[in-house]
């Protein structure tokens, strides 16, 4: 025998224990789960309007004839994890970005140094909308009139392609001369400058920058100006028309700026 006769004795003790527990168990009683089509219009509710909390949310599924308790819509929305009305309706930088991303440009300057030991500074623009990356030039000596006809450049560029942007959110880099938000504030683009250390606020145009050092400069070997410009050409036709982007276009992902800082921002 593997076991002694007392053993077999409590396993049968505890069965029939368990099942008299069972039978003598009441049924259980209250209301029935709510449906889950009444449970994804309360969601929905919810997200499309962040300022109504759950007691309007109640009001309106009565107007629309649905019968539910206050209480009820409550615990539906914090089992999703939807904060309460007044967290919800605050706006983030990223609501904002994405609400006004039509009308948003991003410039920055980017470094890099060729196999001579030649400082070289790269200038591009980024819009918001549509991601797409414009290389206004590359010198070795970023000069006032240099950076300011760029600017020219970039205004006749997005006049031939009817862009209707009304903002430029840049740094406070001393490259900068007041003759570039000159050109910009008589084309109709409003010059905004981002906060002291805070590259969040120009986030999108740091990304790339990340990216273009990443999948460009990290891997090719520069030899001059003239090479940089070449191949910068050919990974902004790559970035504008193949590289694959995602649908959202504001998710928030850890990047790093120029200086190596980690950056929240916006992807």
């Amino acid at each position: 025998m593997l076991v002694r006769p007392d053993t077999v004795l409590r396993w049968h003790r505890n069965l029939v224990a368990r099942r008299h527990a069972a039978a003598s168990q009441p049924k259980r009683s209250g209301r029935p789960r709510t449906v889950r089509s009444i449970r994804a219009l309360v969601l929905r509710l919810a997200r499309e309007n962040p300022s109504w909390g759950y007691r309007r949310i109640h009001g309106e599924l009565l107007v629309l004839g649905v019968k539910v308790a206050a209480s009820t819509v409550w615990e539906m929305l914090n089992e999703a994890g939807i904060d309460p009305a007044p967290e919800r309706a605050s706006s983030t930088w990223a609501d904002f970005l994405l609400s006004q991303a039509d009308a948003l440009l991003a410039c920055d300057f980017l470094e890099t140094v060729t196999l001579s030991g030649a400082r070289l500074y790269v200038f591009a623009v980024t819009e918001h909308a549509s991601r797409r990356i414009r290389i206004l030039g590359t010198t070795a000596h970023p000069t006032g009139s240099w950076v300011a006809q760029a600017a020219k450049n970039l205004v006749t560029d997005l006049e031939d392609v009817s862009c209707r942007a009304r903002f430029m959110i840049r740094d406070r880099d001393g490259k900068y001369p007041a003759l570039f938000d000159t050109v910009l504030n008589d084309a109709g683009i409003e010059v905004v400058l981002s906060g002291v250390r805070m590259p969040r606020m120009n986030s999108i145009m740091e990304r790339w920058v990340q990216t273009c050092r990443r999948d460009l400069l990290d891997r090719t070997l520069i030899w001059n100006q003239r090479h940089l410009l070449h191949a910068l050409r050919e990974f902004e036709d790559f970035y504008n028309s193949h590289r694959v982007r995602h649908e959202a276009p504001y998710d928030r992902t850890e990047v790093k700026d120029h200086r190596g800082r980690a950056v929240a921002a916006a992807r």
